[in-house]
């Protein structure tokens, strides 16, 4: 006997149940070891941070994450799956400053750089069981006993050999750079931590006039969106090649009178100063150069004399372009990359009026100590004072924001260490090339533009909890060494304790021996970028190359990879740049780039906007295959994906609640046949299948050769609605057109054929979907083989994935069928059309543009259809007719006072016989009143309608017409299944059990004497055992169900009872 199947879609305790099975029974454990020794799949665990709690989209990342290797294990591959914990970083240290109540690094600093590491070593686990129970709940199969750690010595060390490396290939160097600068974190960032944090804003630019010292009434007019770098402005800059014009206002900009003067860009002089501009000059900016102005603060030039240069003139570069402002670009050589670039070019003075902390410093006097972007308003309402400001206007533009902390960038001239990607670039091109993206335009497209225009790796971070940066500086001469092992290190140290932690200030305490010259040397201070370290995870989590060297050279570079679309600028990059700096290789072969998980109207998830679905609470109610099948089922996994209790409930019911259904059936009768798979090993399956059994078995194996086709090339979507479709074929076509045979008594070679392929096809199933649906896969498995089949594995987890038996597979049956059960659709349709109960039995279907089917197929649409013959036509002209209307358009002209008379005209003309004279004329005459109009086909509104008698579906060449017209017989007919039907609801309302054999009671009236005539029929079809009539008021025995039917306007009473 199997065990009983409660058909209720509540699958949450039996999910709970397998969990418990694999962890009992180290089913994951045993997946992994069965197939030691056979060819490596690699695939590699992106880290999370486990001091943040896990959203919807962790479980999209973690459904496909653990589809595609429980695949390929299925496929015969070794597939070891480490997971991992990134632990670095601004994220953690932000989170232990909050919890602590510090601000900044000043506080770090009094509070306890030691102390604060510590805390920082703690928070990184706050959601290490909430990332566990999630990951084990949704069914991610990882080894969370034994992950890789980026705090941990053995990683760190790893990193560090990494960096020596690319020290030693010279693509390393201290630069002093303009660079993304968060100053409430008081770090440098990287290009791509600043991909990850840009906003549409909404901010203030200003218009600033700048005299000219030759001319007072002269002036250049500049452009910025950051008047907080206006104090440190030490140049203007045009384009050489471009035209400029002086141009005179009536006005001054405080509106009180004057002439004043301005230099700008010729093409955009009238969209600054309007049509009231008067052109006097013209000349392109090269004849500019040199131009000497006024400062518009006088903050800056008591700087300026002290560094002995020259400031306050006109420049020019290339980058100046005419899509905006003035054509004159300010220039604060502090504060821009391209500012620096010609400062160093020109020999610029460096004024830097902002400190690290983001304040305006003592040198701007009026605003020192004031957050420089909100010394805007002071220092704009100082221009308006000193009539030097146009004009103000608001613009929209991205702008970067810190991707942990909020607080907006600035660009700020500061010292780094850099690796030097730019010299990498046509490398990166080419190794990102050889990379199979999904969908493909990543590659070309987001990551493949990141990577053309990619800038030197900014990698040292002016923080605390992180990999330290392993270069120590001698303090008597100038050599600088990097530190690549911790034996390195000890043998190079006089102080170095034996078990060094490898973090500040611990590390920061331990001194070298200069090997130039014998003196003192010192670390840096930096720490460096944390997303450097989640790059190194190929090889820092096996300790390479200290330990092993094997393990990651097999497993080098990973198949595969999966994470969300922001990773193009995160994890996806930094595993590119690390294993191209250091193998000169891609670290990946294939990635998923999955898309964004919105709320169930398609808005991102938002605690401000109260839309956040909780996994966990999802995850209990309906359980992680619904969740799972949802994401894969639902939209390419690199579409953005809608999130709801709704749509997964709905998703649960399609495919999961029809295979549910189905296996519960096979086990409902096998169990009242008392039939086991394993009574029937001898069975000669072949001799004895039916055409529907070889059509279920054709499609079966069909889906198997199309779904592992799919998977492998990780085409999920596809592979999942194939399954989904098969199941819908399987429940109401295979299952729903054999129930018969599971329903006759005893054990005869066709019910036994029934249950052996049934049960093959569920069995297979559970196979084919485990690794989509992991715990349903194994509900089905452990009641149906394991225990049961000698020797067979002891989960679905450790079977081998199905393969395609080419002697089952019968490509025109699979068309034959497909035909039949479009020809039913089509008819189901024209029924609904004419409004007739498919228990209404009809005379005849006419099918034309079908090949005609075999007998067999014939009677399986007759009986799906209820009609009495189907029949195959090369001509559908006897099935349609044709109406038709004025096409206004054309005839309201031609026609004109004549139109009405001419719409009854053409609304009474004879379908078929004006369609075939259309036809063969190209046209119709029409006599309005003697005058006669020719008509095109333009000229008429043509609808198809059925044919008188038919009811008419399908489209183009493929058409049905059902014949409508109802005889006395066929009326018969329909009255008998309509009585059956309400005698079949009786049984269940009753909660007889299908087997049960009743006693059918009829009331005598209306219709008794046509269930008299039939009644042998009716028996048979409701299981009773005798008919027998009573007449109202008569005692029925006790305990029957008595109901009263409408039965095609007549009241019948029926009472049925379990002897």
């Amino acid at each position: 006997m199997y065990e009983k199947v409660d058909n209720s879609l509540h699958f949450v305790p039996r999910e709970e149940k397998i969990l418990q099975f694999w962890k009992d029974n180290r089913i994951f454990e045993k997946s992994i070891e069965i197939r030691e020794g056979a060819p490596i799949f690699s695939f590699y665990e992106g880290p999370p941070t486990a001091n943040g709690e896990p959203h919807a989209g962790h479980v999209l990342t973690r459904a496909i994450k653990d589809l595609v290797p429980r695949y390929r294990s299925m496929k015969g591959y070794y597939v070891p799956r480490k997971a991992g914990w990134d632990t670095h970083g601004l994220p953690v240290e932000l989170e232990v400053e909050r919890r602590l109540g510090l601000d900044g690094k000043e506080q770090i600093e009094a509070y306890g750089v030691d102390k604060f590491i510590e805390e920082c070593k703690k928070s990184v686990w706050k959601y290490k069981r909430e990332w566990e129970e999630m990951s084990e709940r949704v069914g991610f199969w990882a080894d969370m006993d034994n992950p890789y750690i980026t705090y941990e010595n053995s990683y760190i060390e790893s990193v560090w050999w990494s960096l020596k490396q690319i020290w030693d290939k010279n693509l390393m160097y201290k630069g002093h750079k303009v660079v993304p600068y968060c100053p409430r974190c008081g770090t440098s960032l990287s290009s791509h931590e600043v991909a990850q944090g840009y906003r549409n804003i909404t901010e203030r630019s200003v218009y600033v006039r700048f005299r000219t010292l030759e001319d007072p009434d002269t002036y250049f007019a500049a452009w910025t969106t950051t008047p907080w770098t206006l104090p440190s402005n030490v140049a203007l800059c045009v384009n050489k090649d471009e035209y400029y014009v002086l141009c005179e206002l009536d006005h001054e900009p405080d509106g009180s009178e004057g002439t004043p003067r301005y230099w700008i860009a010729e093409e955009l002089c009238a969209e600054v100063f309007g049509e009231e501009a008067r052109v006097l000059e013209r000349c392109t900016g090269a004849d500019l150069l040199g131009i000497q102005y006024q400062p518009i603060y006088p903050y800056a030039e008591a700087t300026v004399a002290e560094q002995g240069k020259i400031g306050f003139y006109i420049i020019a570069d290339p980058f100046v372009t005419l899509t905006d402002g003035t054509g004159i670009v300010h220039i604060a050589p502090a504060f821009g990359e391209d500012d620096a670039r010609l400062g160093r070019a020109y020999d610029l003075p460096h004024v830097q009026f902002v400190a690290e902390d983001g304040t305006m410093t003592k040198e701007v006097t009026d605003f020192a100590g004031v957050f420089c972007k909100d010394a805007d308003d002071g220092l704009v309402e100082r221009l308006r004072r000193e009539n030097s400001l146009l004009f103000e206007k608001d613009v929209e533009h991205t702008y970067p924001f810190c991707w942990r902390c909020a607080t907006p960038l600035i660009y700020y001239a500061r010292s780094n260490w850099f690796i030097e990607m730019t010299a990498l670039r046509d490398r990166l091109l080419e190794t990102n090339a050889e990379i199979n993206w999904i969908p493909s335009h990543i590659g070309t497209g987001r990551f493949g533009h990141f990577l053309e225009n990619v800038i030197d790796w900014c990698l040292s971070r002016e923080r605390y909890w992180g990999t330290p940066l392993p270069i120590w500086e001698c303090s008597s001469c100038t050599k600088r060494h990097m530190i690549g092992s911790i034996a390195e290190l000890k043998e190079m140290s006089p102080d170095c304790p034996k078990d060094i932690e490898l973090h500040k200030p611990m590390i920061d305490a331990v001194h070298l021996t200069c090997p130039d010259c014998g003196g003192l040397m010192t670390r840096v201070p930096e720490v460096i970028d944390c997303w450097y370290d989640s790059g190194s995870m190929p090889f820092a989590q096996y300790h390479y190359p200290f330990e092993n060297r094997e393990i990651f050279e097999e497993r080098f570079p990973a198949d595969f990879i999966s994470e969300a679309i922001d990773q193009t600028r995160g994890w996806f990059y930094n595993l590119h740049a690390v294993s191209n700096c250091i193998f000169d290789a891609p670290s990946f072969k294939s990635c998923i780039v999955l898309g964004h998980v919105l709320d169930k109207n398609g808005i991102k998830m938002s605690k401000h906007i109260g839309n956040v679905v909780d996994p966990k609470e999802i995850l209990s109610k309906e359980g992680a295959d619904a969740v799972r099948w949802m994401f894969y089922v639902g939209s390419n996994p690199w579409l953005s994906a809608r999130f709801s209790e709704d749509l997964i409930r709905e998703t649960k019911r399609r495919f999961m609640g029809t295979f549910w259904n189905t296996y519960a059936f096979f086990v409902l009768y096998a169990n009242i046949d008392g039939f086991q798979k394993e009574d029937y090993e001898d069975f000669p399956l072949k001799d004895h299948v039916t055409l529907m059994d070889r059509w279920i078995m054709s499609r079966l194996h069909s889906l198997i050769r199309f779904v592992d086709e799919k998977l492998s090339v990780l085409d999920i979507t596809s592979a999942a609605r194939a399954i989904e479709s098969f199941t819908d074929e399987l429940s109401n076509w295979y299952v729903r057109r054999s129930r018969d045979r599971f329903w006759g008594g005893g054990m005869q070679d066709d019910k036994i054929t029934a249950y052996l392929v049934l049960y093959d096809v569920l069995v297979t199933m559970a196979r084919l979907i485990a690794p989509f649906t992991p715990f349903m896969a194994d509900m089905v498995y452990l009641n149906l083989v394991a225990g049961h089949i000698e020797g067979a594995p002891e989960s679905v987890h450790l079977c081998d994935f199905p393969e395609v038996d080419d002697a089952w597979t019968d490509p025109e049956l699979e068309k034959a069928m497909e035909d039949a059960r479009e020809i039913v659709t089509l008819g189901r349709a024209a029924r609904n059309r004419a409004q007739i109960k498919i228990r209404q039995p009809l005379s005849e279907l006419i099918a034309t543009g079908f090949e005609p089917l075999s007998d067999a197929l014939s009677e399986c649409v007759t009986d799906e259809l209820n009609i009495q013959t189907l029949t195959f036509s090369d001509d559908d002209d006897r099935l349609v007719d044709y109406e038709f209307k004025p096409q206004l358009r054309t005839l309201g002209r031609l026609m004109g006072r004549d139109l009405p008379k001419a719409r009854a005209l053409i609304e009474a003309l004879p379908g078929k016989a004006t369609m075939n004279e259309l036809r063969k004329n190209g046209y119709i005459e029409l006599d309005v009143d003697g005058t006669v109009y020719q008509l095109k086909e333009g000229d008429l509104i043509i609808t198809e309608v059925s044919a008188k008698g038919y009811a008419v579906e399908g489209e183009n060449v493929k058409k049905v017409a059902l014949d409508t017209r109802l005889t006395e017989d066929l009326v018969e007919r329909g009255i008998l299944r309509e009585i059956v039907s309400k005698i079949q609801t009786m049984r269940r309302s009753s909660h007889f059990e299908v087997t049960d054999r009743i006693r059918l009671y009829v009331m005598r009236g209306e219709g008794a004497e046509l269930v008299e005539r039939h009644a042998d029929e009716i028996a048979g079809e409701v299981l009773a055992s005798e008919v027998l009539f009573f007449d109202k008021g008569d005692t029925l025995p006790r305990g029957t169900n008595q109901q009263t039917w409408d039965i095609n306007g007549n009241d019948m009473t029926f009472a049925v009872l379990v002897p």
